[in-house]
């Protein structure tokens, strides 16, 4: 274990290599939290409710799915692709650890650093400038926690199977498209699910992406109690596994496929 712990601090340590990019993509991150904020106001000039959601959860909704696009990473991580298509891939296959499990690890430590540049400033700012106030129960935290480890679990093992890919095609770029595309419409970054139609909100929600963003900021809002809390945190547990397992078996259908040179 202690192996991985150390994968962690490397992931932490290489992404806050970049202070530079983590403080322009807070900024970032907080322009386009008034942005949407301000689309809100306007959708509530004649409303007080909209799906459950207040203009306050509206308010904060906005602010706090900015702060979570670098913490899940769900539109921009190619970092396995890019080994891939340099070679460098074979280095990282031939060390002694288990190669999906070490991503993983690196990924865990790269969210624990955008959670405190690009996760905490937009949310903070957003909070003074609007005046919405986040939950104060220690219960919301405290399931809040699990709830983003299982998110950034789901969405890295979705971004695995994207970089894969690269074994079988030379660009990526293609599939980074599709990804995007996908994780920003189903994932509810861009309004609540519960502000979609009914039919299509019980599809979306029981969906990988879901699990990425909406039900974190569920938790973390109020918006999921009691049979339908654990549900949720069932979804995102079973999403995770699921995941993690097709990127196993994508990884060995890559190897299968792989010719090292001598080897």
């Amino acid at each position: 274990m202690r192996l991985y712990w150390e994968l962690v601090w490397l992931g932490f340590r290489r992404t806050a290599a970049y202070r530079t990019a983590a403080i322009s993509g807070a900024i970032t991150n907080t322009f386009f939290g008034f942005l949407r904020a301000y689309v809100f106001i306007a959708l509530y000039q004649n409303r007080s409710d909209a799906g459950g959601y207040s203009l306050e959860n509206a308010l904060a909704f906005a602010f706090i799915t900015q702060g979570l696009a670098a913490l899940i990473a769900l539109w921009s991580w190619w970092d396995i692709s890019e080994t891939i298509q340099t070679g460098n891939v074979v280095t990282d296959l031939s060390r002694p650890y288990d190669y999906q499990f070490a991503w993983l690890a690196q990924d865990y430590g790269r969210a624990v650093y955008q959670f405190g540049m690009r996760t905490v400033p937009p949310t903070v700012v957003g909070m003074l400038a609007f005046g919405f106030a986040l939950p104060t129960d220690p219960l919301r935290w405290l399931l809040l926690f699990p709830s983003l480890l299982l998110a950034i679990a789901v969405s890295f093992g979705w971004r695995f199977c994207l970089n894969l890919t690269s074994f079988w095609i030379i660009d990526h770029r293609g599939v980074a498209g599709i990804g995007l595309l996908t994780g920003f419409l189903l994932s509810g970054f861009v309004v609540p699910l519960a502000m979609w139609p009914d039919g299509l909100r019980t599809v979306v929600a029981l969906l990988p992406f879901a699990a990425m963003v909406a039900i974190p900021v569920d938790v973390l809002l109020g918006k999921l109690e009691g049979a339908d809390l654990v549900a949720a945190l069932g979804v995102q547990a079973f999403w995770a596994i699921a995941m993690l397992g097709a990127g196993r078996l994508m990884l060995g259908a890559a190897l299968r496929k792989l010719v090292i040179q001598g080897g």
